[in-house]
């Protein structure tokens, strides 16, 4: 007997000595030539799919070939973003037995009914896990689930994903998620500030262990768009401007993130599949617009530059230096891309960029999975974050399915409702015939199914709560993760000495005020005041005051512009709804702005011209220039240093002349910055993007066009260029 068993807490470890170690919860497996395989069908007899001599494309197909239509279907959904334990209320809600989980008596790893019902019902394996309570119930959760899966039909495990969740900076959307016990990192502008392909791939290779201790084998990550826009909402999660720059991160992350070191085909244990987004590159919205939302769908190439955005895929994801090749699955984005193709459908719909481009000219036979909710109904109204069905509204839910499938995609982002892709089945039947359409679904199947086993999910899916412990948010982890954050932040200026400032010194910091403003969701957040540094945090390094007129010096936290690009109210007054975007605290009034919009048009809209000329924006945070102003006016002489947490490029001619030193945070924990304000660490990010000198420039320069604007340049001569910052 060439194995090992050891019995874990619910499930049953079998080490092949000259094999891979399977675990199972039903105890079922089969004994052959001196090795072990999981019987998952419960047949006695090993099936090829169960046979992990084979390769994994020899297995997809077989288990592909076996499925009935149904499970197939269930593939190609995804869960509802989950929460463990799930809360009784909210979008996501879970119920226990009927209960509320704080009325329920359970633990908090136990399975919600929907869950069960998605499971076995749907078939779903492709779940989203947001929140967890701590890694220990995020491993017992896992196991819960992969013991139901594995006591389903064919015995097809769960493949766990997550968007982003090591980010320090706070996560303030739904594309972001809650990183409990995890090490924390800086966000995609802050990784590239540091212009370190191999910290970047380092970085993805922690996470790749920490995810698989979580559960997870799929990442939504790594955000590879080309951040030509600087208005763009989406920009801080991008590795910048530099073309050269985000090809080389996206090959590293992806490598860092697939690649087990020592595998042959760098599959394995360690790896995890990454989703690199958004093709054909999300980040040349016109007006710097988002395509979450219809207000925002049209992607424009003013400057003829279309070809130069798809090349972090064809010379990055695509082109990977590690043995796994390519990125194992790829995101379309929401965006109409104007000029693309003859349709004028989001990318999914769009049959020259899915089929004729990814899957023809690139040959990539990888999972193209959908963004989130593009195949239901739109909302009634614009301003909303509704459905993202651009372009083919007038097509029913399953005709849409049948369209995306047509032109190559295998999974459907935030379905999970299986009805819309067996009538899609049918509709193809009828279309095809049922042969060819059945053919068509077992590729995505395949593709699917490819995924599972190179991460090697079909062998042992199970998890050691008390390993995954050690694993997650380690010290060794935790202090890669803010050693990054250290290298990301950007010092650009620093007139007179200004900094560092010696530990012990007294200073002054004043509270910020944000205007009530529209959410990530369209809903509307309430004013709010706000502290930026917290006693304990502030305590080793400086002694706090009350006035600037009492401290050594002055450190005024600020927030680049808030602006919100379309207003309701407009349109009741008669008007388009549109407005500037502003990288200014003041009142902006677009006189420069195109005299009609590149592209425009909705099933809502009267007219298509969404040109906002002569429109004025107003930021939610002007206050952060006034308090600027006013501990300017009451410091006098002393020293004033700003901390800028930029999300997007910041025009700096009101702030610059009223401060002796600026830094740039681009998503990190506050004692980062107190540690390189005091000295203990010393500058070394630079601008991963351009600042823009006025927002005449913004207005002129051409979406799609990396670093075509004219910078900023401060009092001390220095041009706030790509690639600039002070360092020592």
């Amino acid at each position: 007997m060439a194995y090992r068993k050891i019995e874990k807490q619910g499930y049953t470890l079998y080490e092949n000595e000259n094999g891979p170690t399977l675990g199972t919860a039903l105890n079922r497996v089969i004994e052959q030539d001196g090795q072990v395989f999981r019987d998952l069908c419960g047949t006695g007899e090993l099936l090829p799919f169960e046979d992990w001599r084979l390769s994994y494309e020899e297995r997809a197909r077989d288990l592909a070939a076996r499925l009935p239509m149904e499970a197939i279907a269930g593939l190609m959904l995804y869960s509802p973003h989950q929460t463990v334990p799930a809360a009784a209320n909210g979008p996501f809600p879970g119920h226990y037995d009927g209960k509320p989980f704080d009325e329920s008596g359970l633990p908090p790893e136990s399975l919600t009914d929907e869950q069960k019902e998605f499971l076995g019902k749907d078939f779903v394996r492709h779940v989203l896990m947001v929140t967890v309570q701590s890694t220990r119930v995020a491993a017992k959760w896992n196991n819960a689930m992969q013991a139901f899966a594995e006591a389903q039909p064919f015995g097809v495990p769960v493949n766990f994903s997550s968007d982003p969740r090591h980010g320090a900076g706070k996560a303030g959307a739904e594309f972001k998620s809650a990183g409990v016990d995890v090490s924390l990192w800086p966000e995609g502008l802050g990784m590239a500030a540091a212009f370190s392909p191999d910290q970047c791939r380092d970085y993805a290779h922690i996470i790749a262990k920490e995810y698989r201790a979580l559960g997870i084998t799929t990442a939504l990550s790594p955000q590879v768009d080309l951040g030509t826009e600087p208005r763009w909402m989406r920009l801080e999660d991008t590795f910048g401007s530099g073309p050269a720059l985000v090809q080389a991160y996206a090959k590293a992350y992806c490598d860092g993130l697939q690649t087990t070191p020592g595998t042959k085909d760098g599959w394995g244990k360690e790896s995890v599949c990454a989703m690199a987004k958004h093709w054909p590159g999300g980040g040349t919205g016109e007006g710097g617009r988002d395509a979450h939302y219809a207000f925002g769908k049209y992607a424009v190439y003013p400057g003829g530059n279309f070809a130069e955005h798809l090349t972090p895929f064809t010379k990055g994801a695509f082109a990977l230096d590690g043995p796994t090749k390519k990125a194992a699955s790829i995101m379309p984005y929401y965006t109409v891309s104007t000029g693309q193709g003859t349709e004028t459908n989001g990318n999914s719909y769009n049959r020259y960029l899915i089929h004729d481009l990814l899957r023809g000219t690139y040959g990539y036979d990888g999972v193209v999975c959908t963004d989130w909710g593009i195949t239901g109904d739109p909302a009634p109204v614009m301003d909303s974050f509704g459905s993202r069905c651009y372009g083919v509204e007038s097509l029913s839910e399953a005709e849409r399915h049948l369209l995306a499938i047509e032109n190559g995609v295998d999974q459907f982002g935030g379905n999970r409702d299986s009805a819309p892709v067996l009538e899609a089945y049918r509709l193809g039947c009828e279309k095809y015939g049922e042969k060819a359409m059945r053919a068509r679904m077992e590729d995505s199947a395949r593709r699917l199914l490819m995924n599972f086993f190179r991460v090697g999910l079909f062998e042992n899916p199970y998890l050691d709560p008390e390993e995954s412990a050690r694993v997650v948010g380690c010290q060794e982890h935790r202090a890669a993760g803010y050693q990054a954050q250290l290298r990301s932040l950007v010092l650009l200026k620093n007139k007179g000495g200004a900094f560092p400032r010696q530990k012990g010194q007294k200073v002054y910091i004043p509270h910020r005020h944000i205007n009530a403003r529209k959410n990530f969701f369209r809903g509307m957040d309430p004013a709010r005041d706000e502290d930026p540094m917290q006693p304990d945090v502030l305590a080793p390094y400086y002694r706090r005051v009350e006035t600037p007129q009492e401290a050594d010096f002055c450190l005024v936290f600020m927030e680049s512009p808030l602006c919100d690009p379309y207003d309701p109210t407009d349109v009741e007054k008669g008007g388009n709804g549109y407005r500037p975007i502003s990288l200014q605290y003041r009142p902006y009034t677009a006189t420069a702005a195109r005299e009609k919009s590149l592209a425009g048009g909705d099933i809502r809209e009267k007219d298509s011209d969404r040109s906002y000329r002569g429109k004025t924006a107003i930021c939610a945070n002007e206050r952060d220039l006034d308090i600027l102003e006013e501990t300017r006016r009451l410091a006098g002489d002393k020293p004033v240093i700003v901390c800028l947490r930029m999300h997007n490029p910041t025009v700096m001619t009101e702030v610059e002349p009223l401060c002796d030193a600026i830094l740039i945070d681009f998503g990190v924990e506050r004692r980062a910055v107190l540690d390189l304000l005091s000295g203990a660490a010393k500058p070394s990010g630079r601008l991963p993007v351009q600042m823009p000198r006025d927002m005449e420039t913004v207005e002129r320069h051409c979406e799609d066009m990396p670093l075509d604007m004219e910078p900023y340049e401060d009092e001390m001569g220095n041009r706030y260029d790509y690639g600039f910052g002070l360092t020592e």
